[in-house]
């Protein structure tokens, strides 16, 4: 699947711009990947589907505001982040990783396709004290150990707070990792396949998790 697949959910929010930015962002992961290895070399011919329109995804649960703050926790390669970066060049993305190898990563799709709106930092999470208005994340680790490494750095308030990527059967996860919650504080859970009818979203999973006050 090419970039048809990007633009058949998100055609009426790209100009031609960001268009070309979802074209050269995969071949520029496809030229990476050769190099250091961030997708798994089955799945890099996947690359429009199974992590481009995965990352998206979040944009079908909410909109950031322009001036937002959004940090990619253990961003990896760049997904979320980056496509998310392209989509909202208005807002501010930070993306968080303890490898080095996968920062230069970013810090390569960065450059290559123009990006402004980006900053890195190899660092643990636990190591990064700014403060944001969203955490977003794909599966990183469990969500109980998600939710210490994020939760104190979000801005209350707005809907601000995390929308973690996720997959399977999470209804345990998300009653250990959501315990520290107040009675003001949210959680919702949205299937993707509501959004994208391809079968790879069939398991996957939208964690928002909203923070009521600081």
């Amino acid at each position: 699947m090419e970039i048809e697949i990007i633009e058949k959910y998100f055609g009426d929010r790209l100009t031609d711009h960001q268009r070309n930015q979802f074209v050269v962002m995969a071949e520029a992961y496809k030229d990476w990947n050769q190099k250091i290895n961030v997708i798994s070399r089955k799945d890099i011919d996947n690359i429009y589907t199974h992590h481009i329109l995965h990352s998206l995804s979040i944009a079908k649960v909410i909109d950031f505001p322009d001036g937002a703050i959004v940090m990619d926790i253990g961003c990896g390669g760049g997904f979320p982040g980056i496509p998310l970066a392209v989509l909202y060049p208005n807002v501010e993305f930070i993306m968080i990783d303890s490898i080095a190898k996968k920062i230069k990563v970013v810090d390569g799709l960065v450059e290559t396709l123009g990006l402004t709106n980006v900053k890195t930092f190899n660092r643990r999470a636990e190591e990064v004290s700014l403060h944001t208005d969203f955490v977003v994340s794909r599966a990183v680790t469990t969500l109980d150990q998600f939710m210490r490494w994020s939760w104190r750095k979000i801005k209350g308030g707005n809907g601000n707070g995390v929308l973690y990527l996720k997959g399977g059967d999470i209804a345990e996860e998300i009653a250990t990792g959501t315990g520290t919650l107040n009675k003001l504080d949210s959680v919702n859970v949205f299937n993707i396949s509501d959004f994208f009818k391809e079968d790879f979203f069939d398991t996957k999973r939208i964690v928002y998790i909203k923070k009521s006050r600081n």
